[in-house]
């Protein structure tokens, strides 16, 4: 059988400009390889062996219930993500992730609607509030808690500190009831057995439910008062770091302080614009995308560096200190989500390191004059945009 795909000028090839490489006959998943020009033909500046840092949540199988969905990135599905791991899940309206408690800290994104979170601190201080688009919460680890979704349902990217974490294998308030006698059951909470009689026999995870009333209806009176540092954080209300390229929001303990174990950063790539080349000295980068599609080259010394190609719903990862940059190729903004398992945002852009040392010194290394060195700049711009670099 043939299909001789070679002769089908739409169909894209692993030849570089340069004449390197050759057709691909096949057999191959050519939508694939439109899906990654970069990994089909890569720059010729990439070279080495690095092992692959870009997952898709597409890949990943879905978990359904009656209530809602989910499915995890975890280093199960991308073995180079050690520091953190990523749960995408939906609720319907009144869909509920029931009471549960985890090992790891969790924060989460709200990507779309809207949710009622409650929580209980080692205290017995409650915390009851309602959530939408662009906000952030965060759960120490061992906190209870749970998320229900409100009238139009929700989807939210959930992050846990721990890249060996599992969704699976949290501690949930249906399981310990249907793994514990009835007849301590009674004992503990002082009332008859048969209080107990319909008790689940497994674990909920996600179940329906009705839509919640309205958050003042929800809120229960505690003697002992509400957590002292809030479990949430309005990201998108927060003002932006605006550079010619487009914007970044940091959120971090500086300014969340309840979040002392994972750093973020929301950062918007305007077509033809990039983020700047970087690297993160404090720990290893979690991306999520939102929206648009790029490209991310990571530079890991000794000659080995990689260009991915990035798109809505990816996973990527930067291993510690290692540098990169995002290019975003499309015709509309990039946005996603660098996360570190970490209390503080923290980076250090190329630009203003050369511009802040000695110029001579800058020349000497690089062999370049006065057209790059007068371009330097002392402020840090996490998202650049130059004549140079075009959308496709």
């Amino acid at each position: 059988m043939s299909n001789s795909p070679q002769n089908d000028r739409h169909i894209p090839q692993p030849i570089r400009n340069d004449g390197a490489g050759a057709t691909d006959p096949g057999p191959r998943d050519v939508m694939r390889d439109r899906e990654n020009p970069d990994m089909l033909v890569p720059p010729a500046t990439d070279a080495g062996t690095m092992p692959n840092l870009k997952f898709s949540f597409s890949d990943a199988p879905m978990q359904l219930n009656h209530g809602g969905w989910s499915r995890q990135v975890t280093i199960r599905e991308l073995p180079v993500a050690a520091t953190l791991a990523g749960v995408n899940m939906r609720l319907t309206p009144g869909g509920v992730r029931e009471l549960h408690w985890h090992k790891q800290a969790e924060w989460s994104y709200m990507i779309w609607g809207r949710a009622l979170i409650t929580a209980v601190d080692q205290d017995g201080r409650n915390f009851i509030a309602d959530v939408g688009a662009g906000d952030l919460w965060y759960f120490p680890p061992g906190i209870p808690h749970s998320i229900q979704g409100l009238e139009e349902g929700c989807e939210f990217l959930l992050v846990f500190d721990d890249g060996h974490f599992s969704d699976f294998d949290t501690l949930s308030i249906s399981d310990w009831f249907a793994h514990t006698p009835k007849d301590v059951l009674s004992a503990n909470f002082g009332v008859p057995e048969s209080a107990f009689a319909r008790i689940p026999q497994e674990q909920r995870y996600i179940f329906q439910a009705e839509i919640p009333g309205s958050l003042e209806s929800q809120k229960i009176p505690d003697p002992y008062g509400s957590v002292p540092r809030t479990f949430t954080h309005r990201l998108l209300a927060q003002e932006p770091i605006i550079t010619p390229g487009g914007t970044v929001r940091i959120a971090d303990s500086s300014n969340f302080s309840i979040s002392t174990r994972i750093a973020a950063a929301l950062v918007e790539i305007k077509p033809g614009a990039m983020r700047e080349m970087h690297w993160h000295p404090n720990n290893d980068e979690w991306q999520y995308y939102l929206t648009g599609m790029g490209r991310m080259t990571v530079f890991a010394a000794n000659g080995t560096a990689r260009t991915f190609n990035i798109r809505a719903g990816d996973v990527g990862y930067v291993p510690f200190a290692n540098g990169h940059y995002v290019q975003n190729t499309g015709n509309q903004s990039l946005w996603f989500l660098e996360m570190f398992k970490s209390d503080r945002f923290s980076d250090l852009s190329l630009n203003q390191w050369m511009a802040l040392t000695p110029r001579q010194l800058i020349e000497d290394n690089l062999r370049v004059g006065p057209e790059l060195m007068n371009a330097l700049h002392k402020e840090k711009y996490p998202v650049v945009k130059y004549a140079g670099i075009k959308a496709k």
